[in-house]
């Protein structure tokens, strides 16, 4: 892409406005709408926009960033009406020396994706996305009364549910993303759409667009779609299972050696082995907030303990069926209420520390680990993540690997901004404590 085709697509399609987007570091997305005849200059440009006012950006003495758009992601949203047809473009944060900014999530992707390329390696990803669709209330509020009853990969009859999972899978393939299979998953009003691996920084400017889109179209059908990771106790949570892989310069898979008798080649046993040695360090950033933790506990096939399996689904690293090109790691405690380009980053900084160190990975835990009594736990070496968003925080905060690969600014802002929200969630009361408590003391 260029400014001269984007320009000439505009004009042919009669696009009225291009949003201009990035992320904040908790994941949220940032928009500017530029009408179509300003586009060229904001193109050559950038948007100014004050970075104090978005979380973990700037402080008030370093706020004037600017917003250049990678000319690369242009599309069109297909669900746009024609009067008010939108195009996106994603965006690069430069500082007012013109550099580029330290606490731009999809920067310090795009670092540890360069560190991986000069090791040879291509750093690919495919996320399995999960999310609810529940109910409006008759003022038009999410409730979270789910809007069908079925449960894993059960055939619907063609409800609203289903017709919002099925239209966003045309929408994607208009977009150009390629969806690789959708079902309903376990819980009722529970769904998953996965896109077909690609390299990460790809994925993760789809994620930003995906989000969007599958909340744009369940609005039209009049339901609330929601990435929240437990939004109902009792049933399964919400997660974004991150299937991972490293390819070299001959685009071969260097996680696959036909000579061993798993198909595990010595970069993949080293990457995992990364993995789980910083499972701790990076689970703040895999499961950011304090809802998270309410899904990572025994019971509904989320993780607990730091460990890996062949097929095994009580683990925390597993490796699915298939080998050669479909050689992967599956890690499974990140979910999409996060920041996808973090997420990514911290995973591939990871596996590259692991091969750098030439890191092994622990004996693959056999059994299910929910049932293992916690000394049996323990003499196998398998530990647990932490249990809560506060204990997340205080691992991060003492790991240099996390210092040194989210980098002293974002680090710091991550830090701050969580620590707020674990110390306002303490302070809450919740109606279980009510119930439990209070005729009782």
């Amino acid at each position: 892409m260029n400014k001269d085709k984007i320009l000439d697509i505009v004009r042919k399609e009669k696009v009225k406005f291009v949003e201009m987007q990035f992320m904040d570091i908790l994941g949220g997305v940032k928009t500017v709408s530029i009408p179509a005849s300003h586009l060229g200059r904001a193109m050559e440009e950038g948007v100014l926009f004050d970075g104090s006012s978005i979380v973990g950006y700037a402080t008030v003495e370093e706020s004037d960033l600017r917003a250049h758009p990678d000319l690369n992601t242009f599309l069109i949203f297909p669900w746009s009406e024609e009067r008010i047809k939108t195009g996106r473009l994603i965006c690069d944060i430069y500082d007012s020396a013109g550099n580029r900014f330290h606490g731009d999530p999809r920067y310090i992707l795009e670092r540890h994706m360069k560190k991986a390329r000069e090791m040879g390696y291509e750093f690919n990803v495919g996320p399995e996305f999960e999310f609810f669709l529940f109910k409006l209330d008759s003022n038009g509020d999410p409730t979270t009364l789910p809007d069908d009853k079925g449960g894993y990969f059960d055939l619907m009859p063609l409800d609203r549910a289903e017709k919002v999972r099925k239209e966003c899978n045309l929408y994607f393939e208009d977009m150009g993303f390629e969806v690789e299979t959708s079902h309903h998953e376990v819980a009722s009003g529970q769904h998953e759409i996965d896109l077909r691996y690609n390299d990460a920084l790809t994925i993760a400017d789809q994620i930003l667009t995906l989000k969007h889109c599958i909340k744009t179209v369940a609005m039209i059908n009049g339901l609330h779609a929601t990435f929240m990771p437990k939004p109902i106790a009792g049933v399964n949570g919400t997660g974004m299972h991150i299937h991972q892989s490293l390819f070299d310069s001959k685009d071969e898979n260097a996680f696959y050696d036909e000579r061993d008798n798993s198909g595990m080649s010595l970069v993949m046993r080293h990457y995992l082995g990364g993995l789980i040695k910083y499972a701790g360090d990076m689970c703040a950033i895999q499961a950011s907030t304090v809802n998270s933790y309410k899904r990572l506990v025994p019971g509904y096939e989320a993780p607990v303990y730091v460990s890996w399996s062949f097929l095994n689904r009580s683990v925390l690293a597993r490796i699915p069926d298939g080998r050669g090109r479909g050689t992967r790691i599956e890690i499974r405690n990140p979910d999409p209420a996060g920041n996808p380009y973090l997420q990514f980053a911290v995973l591939l900084a990871a596996g590259l520390k692991g091969i750098e160190e030439g890191i092994e990975p622990p004996k693959q835990a056999q059994g299910d680990i929910f049932s293992m009594k916690r000394e049996e736990r323990l003499n196998k070496g398998i530990l647990s993540l932490p249990s809560n968003l506060g204990h997340a925080l205080s691992v991060m905060e003492e790991s240099d690997f996390m210092k040194e690969t989210l980098g002293e600014h974002t680090f710091r802002h991550f830090l701050h901004k969580k620590r707020d929200e674990w110390n306002e969630y303490r302070q809450q009361v919740t109606e279980w404590e009510v119930k439990t408590y209070l005729h009782r003391l």
